[in-house]
């Protein structure tokens, strides 16, 4: 089951590299709530290092 939601964290990690701001943020969470459910009660493994992609948007910041 480890194995099931690590492998769903990574796909929202995947996907929130090419997503819009708002959207990046909720699926970055839901990475992290998939990192929690798939480590044992008590574990403390460390998460992976979180993934660096250029801006999306280049100008003054968000509207």
């Amino acid at each position: 089951m480890e194995e099931f939601y690590s492998g769903f964290a990574q796909q929202a990690r995947d996907l929130a590299e090419k997503a819009d701001p708002f959207t990046r943020r909720r699926l970055l969470d839901l990475a992290k709530r998939y990192d929690a459910k798939s480590r044992p009660a008590g574990s403390a493994r460390p998460l992976p290092p979180p993934r660096t992609s250029p801006p999306l948007f280049s100008g003054p910041g968000e509207a």
